[in-house]
């Protein structure tokens, strides 16, 4: 891919801008988005994503166009499933409502600079050791098994060793202090819990990107590609928080939907690596033309059709769960609570609703 330098500068300080104003617009006026405001920015990112989209179209070729696309779909479904762990997250912090925008991007802006120092490692291992691909392709088939396996288990967050170690030594106020993360109490300087909170998102979404990175360098090995795939997928993260909502429990078969989409991109790894004949355990060599190869084009359609199959086949499922749990409730003239997700919490516990197979809290 040829990109011009003025396009890769533009590219970088047009994304920095945007994401600045947007940190700006958030610590301004913290509060709980309406599902308008929510639908609204969400088509705004989507729609820009599509637009960058068509735009390297204009400035390279076709092929890195489909690279983008289908790197950014990825990318975007795969960050779907991490609001399952960031609602869990809300939820285990006690983090006030009107907070949760602040203390997602301030978290999705410590996972982009995170996530791009791993992209840079990344592509420079790839670079130096084109067989690292067999790793990431096996990696990505055992994450596909391990989702499909525990797809009916229930997910609950537990704090990484670099969290716990932080609530140890820093010095910590009980409650949150608005949106700040130090303060002054009796001429003591203290931390507020939205500090873990902040942390907590952005280590997290690092551990998500184990899977994440290796998928879309299956798709293009471009690092300029890569990178504007996962900040497109995370910038509209925090609006898609609060506009799906109570929506999350209805997506049944997405953990499913993505175990196949990993599975068919590990799969491509593999056959790219043996086509490119890198074979460092191997005693020959294969020729090239009796390896196949997975084009960028026929990834986009897969990547795009399990996706649509594993939403419509979701709604569907969870329609006639409703359906049913409707008919058998009794008519007391209150929503019944089977339907509805929700249960009155009990004393001293954070409010909680079951979305899908996962106990999470925070979005009711």
């Amino acid at each position: 891919m040829q990109l011009p330098l003025w396009f890769s500068i533009a590219t970088f300080v047009g994304l920095t801008v945007l994401l600045l104003a947007d940190l700006a617009i958030v610590a301004r006026r913290p509060h709980e988005p309406s599902v308008k405001e929510a639908s609204l920015w969400v088509g705004f990112y989507v729609g820009l994503a599509l637009l960058f989209g068509v735009v390297l179209l204009a400035v390279t070729d076709a092929e890195s166009a489909t690279e983008f696309y289908a790197g950014w779909l990825t990318e975007y479904s795969l960050s779907v499933d991490n609001l399952f762990v960031f609602v869990i997250i809300m939820a285990r912090f006690k983090v006030p409502r009107k907070l949760q925008q602040e203390a997602l991007m301030v978290g999705i802006i410590i996972a982009l600079v995170l996530r791009g120092l791993f992209i840079l490692a990344g592509a420079a291992v790839i670079e130096r050791f084109v067989w690292v691909f067999y790793l990431f392709g096996v990696f990505l088939i055992y994450t596909a098994i391990n989702l499909v396996r525990n797809h009916d288990e229930e997910d609950d967050y537990e704090e990484n060793a670099f969290i716990r170690r932080m609530r140890k030594v820093l010095p910590m106020t009980p409650d949150f202090q608005g949106s700040k993360i130090r303060v002054t109490e009796g001429g003591k300087k203290l931390w507020t819990p939205m500090i873990v909170v902040f942390l907590a998102l952005g280590t997290t979404d690092l551990l998500f990107a184990l899977d994440s990175i290796p998928a879309i360098f299956g798709l293009t090995r471009e690092p300029f590609i890569v990178f504007t795939a996962n900040v497109f997928a995370l910038m509209g993260l925090r609006q898609l928080y609060f506009l799906l909502g109570g929506l999350l429990k209805r997506l049944v078969y997405l953990s499913t939907g993505l175990a196949v989409i990993l599975a068919f991109i590990g799969v491509k790894l593999i056959l790219e690596a043996v086509h490119e004949n890198q074979l460092p355990f191997a005693g020959h060599r294969p020729p090239l033309e009796s390896v196949p190869t997975i084009p960028t084009w026929l990834s986009l359609t897969v990547i795009l059709g399990v996706l649509v199959v594993a939403t419509v086949a979701s709604l569907l499922k969870t329609r006639g769960d409703l359906a049913a749990t409707d008919e058998q409730a009794p008519d007391t003239g209150a929503a019944p609570a089977a339907a509805s997700g929700t249960r009155e919490p009990e004393a001293g516990e954070p409010g909680r609703a079951a979305v899908g197979d996962r106990p999470v809290g925070g979005l009711g």
